[in-house]
This record gives structure tokens, sequence and C-alpha cells, in this order.
């Protein structure tokens, strides 16, 4: 089993010792404990004023309640657990992902952990030692498949999660995503404006739901511009960038070479434009490419790129909110969010 990481660093039992407590709160602020306990959890019987002075002492102090004494009285553990493939990894995905989360459970109860897990392990390892220990109140998980096990596992046992990505034979649940079909149809919009018409695309391994979002939207574009297709089967945006490179000098050397790409991330771009260059064609001019990217070095990279931005922040703060609403037991419509890209961001001039 892979070890959790704990993104609120745990203190050494020394520290423990001497870590504040709400008798350290209830001194400096001259209340009773009992009040300070309910004024941390916003509790409507104690004043606004009251609430702000001692929550406003709780931070200075540091204060953090005692995760073993809550879940004793509670049952909770006030964890989050973040489940991440390890190779999630390119172009910051992870750490503004982490960012999102963590900003948006900073004035919660709840404290984040990350559980990563390798695809060469069953990905059901995981969830189930997580659910079955008890070891968190709330799942993240990102990388949804269509028909998902570990949506079906947490759904049959009533368990706490939203996803990043959607599922299609699951039934409702929490999410948080990004129109993958809308970014691949602007995508071809973008490229027919550029005259490009005869098309690839890089996308992602069709055992994930977005390839079939992505997909779908690049097969409407090509309808729509009365475009072809240049078939890109040999490597997926997940190869490594080497792959990637390999299999563009071959798609760029073929007769019936394409004129414009559709690129799924980032990180693969980068690759792209290595093999592109490698066959000694010129980008921009000879070829084109649209690239969803999470962050924003592609520009920089080559100006000559096209792009759509991907708010992997915004997505770390919705799938928060989801998940604790979960837990909430909040309605269902309230905690599903979808971000349709409109916008495709121009080369510089």
């Amino acid at each position: 089993m892979d070890r959790d990481i704990s993104i609120k660093a745990g203190a050494s039992p020394s520290d423990e010792r001497n870590r504040p407590t709400l008798k350290t709160i209830a001194f400096m602020t001259g209340l009773g404990v009992t009040t300070v306990s309910r004024a941390l959890k916003d509790a409507p019987e104690i004043g606004v004023e009251t609430r702000k002075r001692v929550q406003l002492v709780a931070r200075q102090i540091g204060y953090r309640p005692n995760r073993a004494g809550v879940r004793l009285r509670t049952g909770k553990t006030n964890v989050i657990s973040l489940v991440l493939d390890t190779r999630e990894q390119i172009g910051g995905f992870v750490s503004d992902m982490i960012y999102g989360i963590s900003e948006q459970l900073a004035q919660t109860p709840y404290h984040l952990i990350v559980t990563p897990h390798s695809r060469n392990h069953d990905p059901m390892e995981p969830i189930r030692y997580l659910v079955e220990t008890g070891s968190a109140d709330g799942i993240i998980i990102s990388q949804t498949q269509p028909d998902d096990p570990r949506v079906r596992y947490m759904i049959e046992r009533q368990f706490p999660f939203a996803t990043h990505g959607r599922t299609t034979a699951n039934g409702e649940h929490p999410y948080h995503d990004f129109d993958n079909r809308a970014f691949a149809r602007i995508a071809v919009r973008r490229l027919a404006e550029r005259g490009r018409k005869r098309l690839a695309l890089l996308a992602p391994p069709s055992s994930l739901t977005y390839q079939h979002h992505m997909r779908s939207g690049f097969m409407d574009g090509l309808e729509e511009i009365q475009g072809s297709e240049v078939p890109l089967t040999s490597v997926t945006n997940e190869h490594t960038i080497d792959e990637i490179r390999l299999a563009t000098i071959e798609l760029m050397n073929r007769r019936s070479r394409p004129d414009g790409i559709v690129s799924g991330a980032g990180g693969a771009t980068f690759a792209l434009v290595a093999g592109i260059e490698a066959a000694g064609l010129r980008l921009g001019q000879d070829i084109d490419i649209v690239s969803k990217q999470s962050f924003r070095l592609l520009p920089l990279f080559r100006p000559e790129l096209h792009v759509v931005q991907e708010d992997v922040r915004l997505a770390g703060s919705e799938l928060a909110k989801a998940v604790t609403g979960s837990i909430a037991k909040a309605p269902l419509n309230t905690l599903q969010s979808l971000v349709v890209p409109t916008e495709v961001i121009s080369p510089r001039t």
C-alpha cells in the first residue's frame, strides 16, 4: 500500500506536548473552553464578534484540532484524501491541483493528504484501504473511466467522494470536469481558420472518459469544417516525451501528413513540436497546433502555438467543495460543475 503524504506537516512528540489547545485559547480570550470550542465551529449561538476574536487568536497561535481526539469524539477524521497516479506530474498539474484543494479547505476543519498509487498496481487498492480503515472522511480521484470500479465501489458503500472527470455508467455523483468535447471542437475551428483541413488528434488513452469526449468533439469539428483525419494512433498524450517525439517524426514524414494537430495535453505538445522540427518542418507555417494547457509555458516555448487554458487550481477548489458537500449530504446538483472553454488564445505577434 502506498503511504499517504500529509500536506500539513505532522508535529514531533515534543511539539505535540507544547501545541496550543482549547484551554490556551480560552486563557488568552478570557472565555470558557466550551465557548471557544463552539466559536471555532461557527456555532450560531455564539456572537459574531466572539467567533471572529476566537478564530483570529486560533490562527495567530497556530491552533490545530487534535485529530485523534476529534475521531474519538465524533467518529470523523477531518481528512480528505486526494488519490493520484504517480505519473501525473507534467507541468505542475499536481501542485496546482493540491493548491486549489488546500486553499478551499483552509477555512474548514478538513486536512488534506495525498495518497499516491502506481498504475502497475490495482487502482482499487488505495480506495479499499481508505474506505475500509476509515482513514479519511472523503476521497477525491482523477483519471476516471466510463465505467469506473472505484466510483461504483464508493457509491455502493455510500462513502463521500468527488471525481475529477465524469463517468457514464455509474449514475450521478459529485464531480468537476473540463469540457473536452468543447475544447476539441473549438480547436478544430481555429485550425480551419488557419486554412488547415488535414488534422490529427493526440488524445488521451481510450480507457479514460475524457478521451471519448475529446474524440467526439474532434469528429464533430471535422464534419463541421468538412476536413479529414490523419490518424495518430500509435501514441497517446500519456506516452513518454521521447515516444511522442518519435511518433511525430514518423507522422510528419508521411506523404499524407497533417497540416494541423489538436493536442490534448500541454506536456505532450513539447514532444510534438520537437518531432515536427526534427522532421524539418516549421511550426506556424507548414503546420499549426492547438493545445490544451494547464500551465502557461507553451506560448513562451513556441510563440506560434495556439492554446486553450484549463484552470487546474479552479478544479482543485471545485473538487474540495464537492467532496465536503458530499460529506455534508448536500443536494447532488450543487456538487457537480463543468467548465466549458470558449476561447483559443492566439499566438503572440
